[in-house]
């Protein structure tokens, strides 16, 4: 029997776009399950925001089968964006309006899509505290910085309750507590709210924060498909150990840090400080295999340019 964590809520399959005849997307497959944050990284020009926009069906596709809560995007109804969310990169707001303004009139749009199991939408004070505006509810939006003005491009985004979310890059200008507390907002709207979200970031520490799996996408297709432990597990070599002992500090590196830092201990005991463990990261699984990619790329390169300098040869 199908759980409710099993759900597949989006699924593309052959997902192929080009402009202008230059391919971007070659054959992008993925599923998103329901209640899942699925965090979908790249290098700059990989094609995230293009996959993105399919999804929320903003950008036809060149071709390719992709299904969202049971619509294709590009012919989707209105029923159907009622229940999605999206926070773009950037938009265009009115600099005249304030927050709770602007909040009170989308949330409006909502209310005829509300049900007992999701009321629709939230409430605009609740909304503005849980984005850290209530202070700055009534100002002109034209008045708020960068960053006040990215929270409420996520308020404008979660306003509808909506159960599959898409957020791209949305924590850019944010500061430090800034960021911490949206990363609070996303846990709580996944486990609380059962919210299923797709997020795409270049900050690579907040994804392993946040995401329940991992795709990284790269020469238009995706190249791995795991949680962050995986992933890590896919590059890790040995781990480093670092301690200080009487003064001295000491490196090393080994292939199981759990049997040697015991060793260590029932050797030095007490006089073993300042102990540290380092293991492949998500940043490190990441960077390696997309340089594999790249390089496998290259190697490919490499060889028809051979084939062809040889065939020039023959001939």
């Amino acid at each position: 029997m199908e759980t409710e964590a099993s759900r597949v809520v989006a699924r593309v399959r052959g997902l192929r776009m080009a402009y202008a005849g230059t391919d971007v997307l070659t054959g992008v497959d993925l599923d998103i399950r329901a209640g899942e944050v699925l965090c979908l990284l790249g290098p700059n020009g990989a094609g995230k925001t293009t996959t993105i926009e399919i999804l929320e069906g903003f950008r036809m596709r060149s071709a390719g089968e992709v299904t969202v809560l049971g619509q294709d995007p590009a012919h989707a109804d209105e029923d159907w964006r009622a229940r999605t969310g999206v926070v773009l990169q950037s938009w265009r707001d009115h600099p005249r309006w304030s927050p709770r303004r602007l909040l009170d009139q989308l949330g409006g749009y909502y209310a005829p899509y509300s049900t007992p199991e999701r009321p629709r939408p939230y409430g605009t004070d609740d909304l503005l505290a849980t984005v850290g505006l209530t202070e700055l509810a009534d100002r002109k939006l034209a008045t708020l910085s960068g960053g006040q003005r990215r929270r409420l491009d996520v308020a404008v985004g979660i306003i509808g309750r909506p159960e599959l979310l898409f957020l791209d890059e949305p924590t850019a200008g944010f500061d430090p507590q800034a960021r911490r507390e949206f990363h609070h907002l996303v846990r709580r709207l996944a486990e609380s709210e059962g919210t299923t979200i797709l997020l795409t970031t270049h900050d690579l520490d907040e994804a392993e924060k946040l995401a329940d799996r991992v795709l990284i996408l790269a020469g238009g297709r995706i190249v791995a498909d795991d949680t962050v432990d995986g992933l890590a597990r896919r590059v890790a070599g040995d781990a480093e150990v670092r301690w200080s002992m009487g003064g001295e500090r000491f490196v090393e590196s080994v292939a199981d840090a759990t049997s040697f830092v015991r060793g260590l201990f029932e050797r030095h005991g007490e006089g073993v400080a300042d102990l540290e463990v380092r293991r492949a990261s998500l940043e490190d699984a990441y960077l390696a295999l997309v340089q594999q990619h790249e390089s496998g790329r290259a190697d490919s390169a490499a060889r028809l340019f051979r084939d062809a300098t040889q065939s020039e040869v023959d001939a």
